[in-house]
């Protein structure tokens, strides 16, 4: 039986989990797992004109909050954005600790047709760092080619509105067009039905391993 205790979030950057999975942890916070999320950028050079630093890292602290989540299993690195791939070994030898220090049952990692160069090292490092972990693939339809999902974690209307809460938290990127409240409703209404539920997560499935 398939059934996670330690669940970690691997966002190349802040907000990448809350947006491929935010709904899906308010869940398993709720259900009592224990949750930890990793961001491994705070995209500094990426902030409009005039915002602190230390924005962006903030305003993830406020959407893990929303989600239920307890804020001191949230993790930031300081890797800068789209350079991910001069720093490879680096965030190796980080996941590897990361899954010596929670040893997680399953992680949620961008899926593997991401075409962001950040997300595909991510991707790619932590299937070498997390060898005996089942590991989920999330959608951010924005960098995607394609898409192949064969799990659907249904979700309530509650948790849904938990992720629309957690994304709007980042309101230095409110400009942006999947940071909309109709497309993430939209999303996991779509996926919802694919699965036949009313609302619902999409993942692809790399690697169960059952304990």
């Amino acid at each position: 039986m398939f059934d996670p205790k330690k669940i970690l979030i691997l966002a190349p950057h802040t907000d990448d989990g809350e947006l491929g999975s935010g709904a899906s942890i308010a869940k398993f916070c709720s259900e009592g797992r224990e949750v930890h999320y990793a961001a491994f950028s705070s995209c500094q050079k990426s902030l409009p004109a005039g915002l602190a630093a230390d924005t962006l890292e903030k305003e993830c602290k406020a959407a893990v909050k929303e989600l239920g989540m307890d804020a001191g299993k949230l993790m930031f690195y300081n890797f800068e954005v789209r350079e991910f791939s001069q720093k490879r070994q680096e965030i190796l030898e980080e996941l590897v600790s990361l899954n010596k220090y929670i040893q997680p049952d399953l992680i949620f990692i961008p899926c593997k047709s991401d075409i962001h160069q950040d997300h595909q090292v991510i991707h790619n490092e932590a299937l070498r760092a997390f060898k005996y972990s089942s590991l989920f693939g999330y959608e951010l339809p924005w960098n995607q080619k394609h898409f192949s999902p064969t799990l659907f974690i249904k979700l309530s209307l509650k948790e849904v509105d938990k992720k629309v809460k957690a994304v709007k938290s980042y309101q230095s990127q409110s400009h942006r067009n999947y940071m909309q409240e109709d497309f993430i409703r939209s999303l996991a209404k779509v996926r919802g039905v694919q699965s036949n539920n009313e609302f619902a997560e999409a993942f692809e499935v790399y690697k169960i391993i059952s304990k």
